[in-house]
């Protein structure tokens, strides 16, 4: 990002990772959006490989809920997986602070996917219009909800998958409670996911507060284990 994109969204800055793709970086929280060890290779082994393909196996319709749309980029994976299947996919991401084009339009996640189709997904995932279901793709369905989760209605028994990319429980303790992800799993149906990074004591004792199942998995670079949570 040129060093005037900056004032456009204060408080955010680009920052490269170790496998060469982009995250970026909350000034006010004092956070990065994605792993500093390599956003690209976070988001692929946590939410594509342990989420989306792990549900992949018995659905052939998926809905996804993305908790915390961030920068597009577990939506354009996930839009990329789904292409190499015959799935499905209808895809709703919640971000109380979307990011504006300036920012997002400076991430090299194409061109670390060295992908042209993933240049045109991740421009028509930003360019779609927010609180609106947009029909993206033949087998991707997008909605982007631009509100904070605790005041965002859920459909009950509707997921088949979520993907919790909330900021850590250090910065938004709010986010990680019992009470949140009672709400998520009213949201699943029997037998749904939930995946995320955090793998800390009080984020496993809020899932089995809300009636998960929950398995420790081996984490990407950088963090030794992540979380997969399976709905009773």
């Amino acid at each position: 990002m040129k060093q005037g994109d900056h004032k456009m969204q204060e408080g955010i800055s680009l920052v490269m990772s170790e496998d060469g793709s982009h995250t970026l970086f909350h000034k006010g929280l004092q956070e990065h959006y994605h792993s500093i060890h390599g956003a690209i290779q976070e988001s692929k082994h946590i939410f594509i490989e342990a989420g989306f393909r792990f549900a992949e196996s018995s659905n052939n319709h998926i809905n996804v809920l993305e908790i915390g749309f961030g920068t597009g980029l577990n939506a354009m994976l996930t839009c990329l997986a789904a292409m190499e299947t015959s799935l499905q996919v209808y895809y709703h991401g919640i971000e109380a602070f979307p990011l504006k084009a300036p920012v997002w339009s400076s991430l090299n996640y194409d061109i670390r996917l060295n992908s042209s189709m993933a240049k045109s997904v991740f421009g028509e995932i930003h360019g779609s219009e927010w609180n609106i279901i947009n029909k993206l793709l033949p087998g991707f369905t997008l909605l982007k909800t631009a509100s904070r989760l605790q005041e965002v209605q859920l459909q009950t028994s509707y997921y088949n998958l979520v993907y919790f990319d909330a900021f850590s429980p250090e910065v938004q303790p709010e986010m990680w409670t019992g009470e949140i992800f009672a709400r998520i799993s009213d949201s699943l149906v029997t037998g749904g996911i939930l995946v995320t990074y955090c793998c800390k004591g009080i984020v496993k004792r809020a899932l089995k507060s809300a009636g998960f199942l929950i398995e420790k998995l081996p984490g990407p670079p950088g963090k030794r284990e992540i979380l997969r949570a399976v709905k009773k």
